[in-house]
């Protein structure tokens, strides 16, 4: 029982960046508990995405999104090896159908170099075909360092370390309201137990719903809070083996990177994500969405059998700003907001994954500054 309990850090969210957020401060000394309004960790974005551990090629040169993904990356590889994390750098082709859309490939190529990335290779299309000859394709760009990880192994282990060196997930307990003052967060939870306690921090890694909890904190400023937009993807497996030995990726589309093919690490194939923009929470998948995923697949592989595709899983991505927009992932502290004790973390979406352990780095010079 937490009733009354006083601490220095309480983490709201067991997603994947809140383990790697308490992992990092536990490691650093700080008394942590991290506070999960569901039964396990990661039931939101952290389990229902691709796995995939990104390179970083499409975010905006100088943003925080960029910066997180590629050192993330390098961080994320290393922290597997290191503890036995099942991943694989399978590598990537992102896909040029037509001579129209090389002019797309070329400017995804030097955005990466941009952002850090130097691995790129720009293949045309009979030499794409000679790497993977169920595919067609006008060119590719071929980025080596995209890989898979077994996602949920990833977060045991960061929520195992973070528990060795002290740190406490508390499940079922989820946030109310909070006030900050005289040095101390205070802050009330629902669940089956409702308690009250205070914190010397209290950091916002909600994810989905990151800006409504920071609306439930008193004297946070309304201006500093982005507007959410919840963009669900839909996800198809295929029937049968993968005729592909590497992910494969279309030109990127409004919301997100396309219907593309991604593999788990025991070489099971499925397609997506979609986009369809949701006003409410819905994991449900239609399977006649399936339908629109036969034309978007057959751009890149023309001999995708019909009835090849079942409805899988679905996902949603917490969208902050307008939809049409790309948005940077958003750190905000005392400094930036004003109130004290307080840390949210907005729009942390894909890359989210990838970028957890260097996120989690941030986050705790944050912390530092904000102590």
């Amino acid at each position: 029982m937490l009733a009354g309990t006083d601490t220095d850090v309480v983490i709201i969210g067991a997603g994947v960046v809140g383990l790697a957020v308490a992992r990092e401060l536990a490691l650093a000394g700080r008394d942590v508990i991290v506070l999960e309004a569901e039964d396990h960790i990661g039931e939101h974005q952290s389990s229902r995405n691709s796995e995939v551990i990104h390179a970083g090629l499409y975010y905006a040169p100088g943003s925080l999104k960029a910066h997180a993904c590629v050192e993330g990356k390098e961080r994320l590889y290393a922290y597997c090896a290191q503890h036995g994390i099942a991943h694989r750098r399978i590598g990537k082709f992102i896909v040029a159908a037509n001579a129209e859309q090389v002019a797309r490939l070329e400017a995804i190529c030097a955005n990466a170099r941009a952002c850090g990335v130097d691995d790129l290779v720009m293949i045309d299309g009979p030499e794409a075909r000679r790497c993977e000859p169920a595919l067609t394709a006008h060119a590719a760009l071929i980025s080596p360092s995209t890989g898979i990880i077994d996602s949920h192994a990833y977060m045991l282990v960061l929520q195992g370390e973070a528990e060795a060196h002290g740190a406490s997930v508390v499940f079922k307990a989820s946030f109310e309201r909070a006030v900050a003052g005289s040095g101390r967060v205070r802050l009330w939870t629902g669940g089956v137990e409702p308690f009250e306690m205070t914190c010397r921090l209290l950091i916002n890694c909600a994810g989905l719903a990151a800006p409504a909890l920071a609306r439930r904190i008193d004297g946070y400023p309304s201006a500093r809070i982005p507007q959410e937009s919840l963009a669900k993807g839909n996800y198809f497996t295929l029937a049968g083996r993968s005729p592909f030995s590497r992910l494969i990726y279309p030109i990127p589309e409004p919301g997100g990177l396309g219907v593309h093919l991604t593999l788990d690490l025991g070489g099971q194939a499925r397609f997506g994500p979609d986009v369809e923009w949701i006003e409410a929470m819905d994991y449900a998948v239609d399977a006649r969405r399936g339908e629109r995923f036969y034309a978007a697949i057959r751009r890149y592989w023309p001999g995708l059998k019909d009835g090849a595709l079942a409805p899988a899983y679905a996902g949603i991505r917490a969208k902050i700003g307008p939809r049409d927009q790309t948005q940077d992932f958003i750190i905000d502290g005392p400094d930036d907001h004003g109130c004290p004790g307080i840390l949210s973390l907005f729009g942390i979406e894909s890359p989210g994954l990838t970028s957890s352990l260097a996120l989690a780095a941030m986050v705790a010079d944050k912390a530092v500054r904000s102590a």
